[in-house]
């Protein structure tokens, strides 16, 4: 394992919207846990809600409300990776990829709302950083609700507190993975 010193220079590459993307200091940056919980009804962790599925299995899916809290100082977006654990394709954000500004600086705690799937229209303060990677499964969109059939897959959303440095680039200061249930 490589230790960091203060006269040692570290580059951390971030991987967000597949993009290669930099943070160079003389230190790697400690990266906070968030805290997060699902805030809306239905959605308990353990069982994707009925009616939460993606169209091609009858749904008409939104992504949860999530109340993000311990959200670092400095941090102006947070960036929502929805996945399909089982699958390896829609895994790792495959599922979309989303931003949310933040509007107020140092905001410590907030609710994200929901959003519908199956769209490229998201409300103001939302952003597209990846499109769902299942086209030709289901309709296009940025998010793509669970869609394993009901197979028993697990899906989860992993929340990014980032600094927006500079167009493009971004500086990780939190993260945290929610588990969203099982569908």
């Amino acid at each position: 394992m490589n230790k960091f010193t203060a006269t040692t220079t570290a580059i951390l590459t971030l991987c967000i919207s597949g993009s290669a993307l930099a943070y160079t200091g003389s230190e790697v940056p400690k990266i906070a846990a968030l805290t997060l919980t699902l805030s809306d009804p239905g959605w308990d962790g353990k069982k994707v809600p009925e009616g939460q599925q993606c169209l091609k299995f009858g749904g008409s899916g939104r992504t949860p409300r999530i109340e993000v809290r311990d959200i670092p100082k400095g941090t102006d977006v947070l960036i929502f990776e929805y996945s399909d654990h089982n699958y390896r394709p829609n895994d790792h954000g495959g599922h979309g990829k989303i931003g949310y500004t933040l509007t107020e600086a140092n905001t410590y705690s907030i609710t994200v709302p929901s959003i519908e799937g199956h769209t490229f229209d998201l409300p103001e303060g939302f952003f597209l950083v990846e499109k769902h990677r299942g086209k030709g499964w289901d309709k296009e969109g940025a998010y793509m609700p669970p869609c394993s059939g009901g197979n028993g897959h697990n899906y989860y959303v992993t929340v990014k507190a980032v600094s927006d440095m500079e167009k493009n680039s971004y500086r990780l200061l939190g993260e945290s993975r929610l588990e969203m249930g099982i569908y």
